[in-house]
């Protein structure tokens, strides 16, 4: 998973003996144990989370060097006045005797954080000792993104597999899912208010690397599709407006497209059906899609060229003179 919780902790929010230090070196002034909160926080995991991704091992490992020093924010707005805590340490804990869907050992990316105790933050650290403020969300980037099944890279390769979907081989059945491999940057953990991981996870978000943004374009069309929020660079709002007038273009010429069609069609079936005045035709065939209107353009042009055949002008003259030709010599 990509997300995870606030650890309960014995320590009232104390800082450890060798904290201070690590504090101290993100501080502009000396802070004391009486000046600062410490919390532990359950980061991610190696299990399958609900959106079917998970992370290994060693993307645990290598997450826990970037995350140090990270800030934890709110619902990943990232802006410097929802910067609320700091990361001072961070390891991989591997829980003895659990395992994960896969029946590997289970193990999670366990942080320490701190936050400055204020009159601002009073009500925060309530929140979080209250249980209120728990659930975590992070925010890194992934360079690999490989389909359990095949082994192909999603994001750059792509596959047919489905996740989520169950599939068999060799007599045993496995769930699609994403492998997360070779993490190469930290951005930042949030509160957040959903949970989406069976084990406390929420929304979450990733950064590609090759597009250098939050989001592929794909994956921003999608959630703004599904009617969910999604935070973009300045670069990615470039690449969406310069996609948006693309298609605004695109709309123009389809629009001109389909009233061209409506048009003819109404031509067409005021032809083949004299009794209907013609707004009513044109009532009908703006309510048409393009491939109803081209159906109804093919099928009246199918009807006039079979009921009207031109025929030469001399045709029926010729009958009439092949009928009478040497009828003076019949007998």
């Amino acid at each position: 998973m990509r997300s995870g919780y606030i650890m309960k902790s014995s320590s009232n929010g104390i800082a450890k003996d060798n904290e201070l230090d690590l504090i101290n070196q993100y501080s502009t002034k000396v802070l004391n144990r009486e000046d600062v909160y410490v919390f532990s926080v359950i980061l991610c995991d190696n299990d399958i989370d609900r959106d079917c991704e998970r992370f290994t091992k060693g993307s645990l490992e290598k997450l826990a060097e970037l995350f140090v020093g990270k800030t934890g924010i709110f619902d990943h707005e990232m802006k410097s006045e929802n910067q609320i805590a700091r990361t001072i340490s961070c390891s991989v804990v591997e829980e003895t005797g659990k395992t994960n869907i896969l029946g590997e050992p289970y193990c999670k990316l366990v942080a320490r954080c701190y936050l400055p105790k204020s009159e601002k933050n009073k009500d925060l650290i309530l929140d979080i000792e209250s249980g209120i403020k728990k659930e975590v969300s992070i925010s890194c980037a992934v360079e690999s993104n490989t389909c359990s099944i095949c082994g192909l890279d999603v994001k750059k390769q792509g596959c047919s597999h489905i996740k989520g979907t169950s599939y068999s081989e060799g007599g045993s059945s496995s769930i699609c899912h994403v492998v997360l491999e070779n993490p190469i940057d930290a951005y930042e953990w949030s509160f957040v208010a959903v949970p989406a991981q069976k084990n406390a996870g929420v929304i979450k978000k990733f950064k590609s690397h090759e597009k250098g943004g939050a989001l592929t374009m794909d994956d921003i069309i999608k959630k703004i599709k599904m009617g969910k929020g999604v935070s973009i660079s300045s670069i990615q709002a470039q690449e969406l407006s310069s996609f948006i007038a693309e298609l605004e273009e695109m709309a123009i010429c389809g629009k001109a497209y389909k009233n061209d069609l409506e048009e003819e069609v109404s031509r067409l079936y005021a032809l083949n059906h004299a009794d209907i005045d013609g707004e009513t035709i044109n009532n009908v065939t703006k309510k048409m899609n393009i491939e109803e209107l081209k159906a109804f353009k093919k099928s009246f042009y199918s009807k006039m060229s079979k009921e009207n055949v031109q025929k030469p002008q001399l045709s029926t003259l010729k009958s009439e003179v092949s009928q009478y030709k040497n009828i003076e010599f019949k007998i």
